[in-house]
């Protein structure tokens, strides 16, 4: 069979969405380069010309699934329809933006081999994304539901801090340790943005109906 000769990014993009479908059906820990190279039909060579590990590649994934993410956001905060707070819910719903995929790159990175890659995409999330969540912050000033003065650095803030202490991972918390964290969350989200108490209950759905 003659070899398929592809473009460059298109053979990368196959190489990463095919690890990417194998790390969610076998697990990252027992898929192997080699799986990967078997499942396409190409060289170990041509591999490595694109990925120097399997952290490289993973690290490929969570930077397009973080693309993703910014994507939705920007599409959120520029929908001249909603209020800031209903993008606030759109956004921060059950405590965490993105879908089930990005979930599942979470699990992934979560793993002890993974830390650095954890670390360092926790940063990347922090940086891309408030900027996008501090415009949001900036409507809701002019819509008078905010007071806060400097919403990037305060939005850096509260993100920084949500992303470290509720990694239930990192802190070997419990779900109800975890559920305590994220109530206090809310209620300092709520304080540093001049919020109604309350008003982010969308956040822990369970508190609105207790």
């Amino acid at each position: 069979m003659a070899r398929i000769v592809k473009a460059p990014e298109e053979r990368r993009a196959e190489i990463v969405e095919t690890a990417d479908r194998l790390f969610r059906e076998r697990g990252y820990a027992k898929c192997s380069v080699e799986m990967i190279i078997r499942e396409i039909g190409i060289a170990k060579g041509t591999f490595y010309y694109y990925f120097k590990s399997k952290p490289d590649i993973l690290e490929a994934i969570v930077d397009r699934t973080l693309g993703k993410i910014v994507d939705m956001a920007n599409a959120v905060a520029d929908d001249p329809s909603q209020s800031a707070m209903q993008k606030m819910q759109a956004l921060l719903g059950n405590s965490h933006i993105g879908d089930d995929d990005s979930l599942e790159v979470a699990q992934m990175l979560h793993l002890p081999e993974n830390r650095e890659l954890h670390e360092l995409t926790n940063v990347q999330t922090v940086l891309r994304l408030s900027p996008i969540l501090s415009r949001i912050v900036e409507q809701g000033n002019k819509e008078r539901v905010f007071d806060v003065d400097k919403p990037l650095e305060t939005i850096q803030f509260l993100f920084t801090g949500a992303q470290f202490l509720t990694d239930g991972d990192m802190f070997g918390f419990s779900e109800t340790e975890l559920r305590a964290r994220r109530l206090v969350t809310q209620t300092i989200i709520e304080k540093a943005l001049g919020a109604a108490p309350g008003s982010f209950d969308f956040m822990n759905p369970v508190r609105a109906v207790e």
